[in-house]
């Protein structure tokens, strides 16, 4: 049985940018629920859109059996393993949205989130543990859905949980609706409380009711009953940012070891709300006549540092308060003090050229900071930059004033 593209815009009516993009991507169904490929996925990261219209190929239990019965253990897991599995896999919407936290967070950030999920804190995350993920999503969703055909909603519930959910919501709050959060906060919030709700028994529900997937294959063996260590779950996390960089970078590079300088604005400018990218590209064409070209390393430092953006941007907005614009010399100081990450001097400058757009050799927030926060989103635009600066403002100094 496959859904034809008026059905699935039908739907799209009411699904959230997220939903919209995840069921745009999917090409598999099984028993009513949707899945990407790990070939999907890529593509969802890396794409616009999708390369063809997809109609989703539904799977029969033998087929779905062969597919996880080649899924390789963790121990064997590379930076390859989403390209070298291709269409042979199946990633649900929870884990979908797990996958895209991973691809914004720091190495830092990996410890607290392993730590999320051993909610018993035995340094071991079982499969009980990570399907609370599933419950933790699927509340934060709930609160999101939009009104209508309860009939529509149901079958969306369904198209991405695989399972008809309760309307009501454990571990909502008073107010909690009014507060905009990502799915990364709502994971760091939600877990913490795991064992203080009826979350962890639902998770034995879903287990028993939801089947299989890649990922819970790989990380906990085909019977479910292996766990899974802090540096098995680190490699998982880092081999997936790398492959989409690799990816990435090999899409620009034509086989050769760099890309040059105007390929890397390109990849920069991408997913962000600028509308005019040919004033960055010509500026920075003016300003860097030689070309030199960009590595795999200079590539990949520059990605793990705008995963630690945020830490930056509270240094950046210091030198702003002190009425300060900020140079090369100290940007690279400012990024290295703030993330730890190195960047190459020619990196740096390939940086300041595409966006000091008033050449004046220094980078202020309003150049840089708000752009790149749009990069992160990758593929969900519709967010505005001055709504974000002054979300961030108020972190910041609410960070000041608690000190």
């Amino acid at each position: 049985v496959t859904e034809n593209r008026s059905d699935l815009e039908d739907l799209h009516l009411y699904a959230t940018p997220r939903e919209q993009r995840f069921r745009r991507f999917a090409s598999l169904e099984f028993e009513g629920q949707l899945y990407m490929t790990p070939y999907d996925f890529i593509q969802s990261v890396t794409s616009d859109e999708p390369k063809h219209a997809k109609k989703w190929r539904s799977l029969s239990k033998q087929e779905l059996n062969q597919i996880l019965m080649e899924t390789p253990p963790v121990w064997k897991g590379s930076s390859k393993l989403f390209r070298n599995l291709n269409e042979k896999g199946v990633i649900s919407y929870t884990e979908y949205l797990f996958l895209l936290c991973i691809l914004t967070k720091p190495h830092a950030g990996f410890r607290i989130a392993f730590n999320m999920f051993d909610t018993d804190g035995n340094e071991m995350v079982d499969k009980k543990e990570f399907l609370v993920l599933q419950e933790i999503f699927r509340k934060k969703n709930e609160k999101r859905e939009k009104r209508g055909d309860e009939e529509k909603r149901a079958m969306l519930r369904l198209q991405l949980y695989g399972y008809h959910t309760p309307t009501n919501s454990v571990l909502k709050t008073e107010g909690e609706d009014l507060v905009p959060r990502s799915y990364w906060d709502t994971l760091r919030r939600s877990t913490s409380q795991a064992l203080f709700s009826d979350l962890a028994e639902r998770a034995d529900d879903i287990s028993s009711s939801l089947s299989d997937t890649t990922l819970l294959v790989h990380f906990f063996g085909k019977k479910g009953k292996a766990e899974l260590n802090f540096e098995d779950f680190y490699r998982f996390m880092d081999n997936l940012q790398t492959e989409v960089l690799e990816i990435e970078f090999l899409s620009y590079s034509n086989g050769m070891n760099t890309i040059s300088e105007e390929d890397f604005a390109h990849i920069l400018l991408r997913y962000t709300n600028v509308e005019n990218t040919s004033s960055y590209l010509e500026n920075m064409r003016s300003n860097i006549p030689e070309e030199k070209g960009i590595t795999f390393e200079e590539f990949r430092s520059f990605f793990q540092f705008l995963n630690n953006l945020e830490d930056f941007a509270i240094a950046m907005q210091m030198y702003n308060f002190a009425s300060r614009s900020i140079g090369q010399d100290e940007f690279k100081r400012a990024v290295y003090v703030a993330t730890g990450v190195k960047l190459s001097p020619h990196l740096v400058n390939t940086v300041f050229k595409i966006f000091d757009v008033d050449r004046d050799d220094q980078l202020s927030y309003k150049e840089f900071i708000g752009i790149m926060k749009d990069r992160l989103n990758r593929g969900f635009r519709g967010y505005k930059p001055i709504q974000r600066y002054t979300t961030f403002k108020s972190c910041v100094r609410k960070e000041l004033y608690s000190r």
